[in-house]
């Protein structure tokens, strides 16, 4: 898109969320970048997953009223037989048609086009608290190194006005990707999923050597990095997957770790959006299971925190 014949950089966002206390230090704004080239099996942000915008459907607010299928031109909407709503997302080319007439907000559209100054402007709103908690800004997705440019332009006005930026990234990512934003974040949350390169194709549909490279990479260019590993029982919740990813964070000289427990506020998202939840019967680990994760971790050398 040009103004003035000057380009302007858009990314697509899905959310950005305000008085954030989980993503970094301080109170900070979480802006949501969509696209993620992982396919984690326990991924509570769905609506991250896909690149582009796209129609959720919330079954829980449907009145049945059918105005959303008198108002598509493409009959991508219709009643099954037992008078629930059905959508044809292959042939969806997300007009909105169906949002606006939508009563109740069961349709929505996830993800808009957002150019850097409308986020800028957001996250300017809260500079006051910024600056008293010494918070800032948390970029999130999805994957935001996916949206390399986007995110670079972000973290460059940022800077510009000193707001404190984090990153919260899979470290999925080329070389050339890190080389690019390395000097331009404060803080890396850095996800490290699973050790064994088989069993993280198998649970992420990607291997792990270009992470566990990316992570070395900014920790030898002296990055400040927080380690998060979300904990999924029966997946990576094992003595030997926690001493290696311990073994691995110490080699950097990195002495902070988050344990995310898994939990299952994600499926709904999923069925809103019409695919299909593979965890359905994995619980949340116990509380005495996290301690001893923990105790683990501390007994290597590592300082850990339990959430957030």
């Amino acid at each position: 898109m040009l103004v003035g014949g000057i380009p302007i950089l858009k990314g697509v966002v899905f959310d950005i969320k305000k008085f954030a206390i989980d993503d970094g230090p301080g109170i900070r704004t979480t802006i949501f970048l969509k696209g993620c080239p992982l396919q984690c099996w326990w991924c509570h942000n769905p609506e991250g997953q896909h690149s582009q915008p796209e129609l959720m459907f919330r079954k829980n607010r449907c009145t049945n009223c059918e105005e959303c299928i008198s108002a598509c031109s493409k009959h991508v909407l219709s009643l099954t037989t037992n008078q629930q709503l059905s959508i044809n997302r292959g042939n969806c080319n997300l007009c909105g048609k169906c949002v606006e007439k939508c009563p109740t907000g069961a349709l929505t559209i996830i993800g808009k086009e957002t150019g850097v100054n409308e986020v800028m402007k957001e996250i300017e709103k809260d500079q006051t608290f910024y600056e008293q908690s010494k918070g800032g800004i948390t970029i999130s997705g999805g994957e935001p190194l996916l949206q390399i440019n986007f995110l670079t332009k972000l973290l460059e006005e940022c800077k510009n006005k000193n707001i404190h930026t984090a990153v919260d990234t899979s470290g999925y990512a080329s070389s050339q990707t890190i080389e690019k934003i390395k000097d331009k974040v404060d803080l890396f949350l850095y996800d490290i999923k699973i050790m064994d390169d088989k069993k993280h194709k198998q649970f992420t549909g990607a291997s792990n050597r270009q992470i566990l490279q990316n992570l070395k990479t900014l920790a030898q260019n002296g990055n400040d990095i927080l380690v998060r590993v979300p904990i999924i029982p029966e997946i990576n919740d094992n003595k030997e997957n926690i001493t290696h990813t311990a073994e691995f964070i110490l080699s950097n000289n990195i002495k902070h770790v988050c344990l995310l427990p898994y939990h299952r506020a994600g499926i709904e998202k999923y069925r809103s959006l019409g695919r299909r939840y593979k965890l359905m019967k994995t619980p949340s680990p116990t509380e005495e299971k996290l301690n001893s994760l923990k105790q683990q971790l501390q007994a290597k050398g590592l300082t850990v925190k339990i959430g957030g």
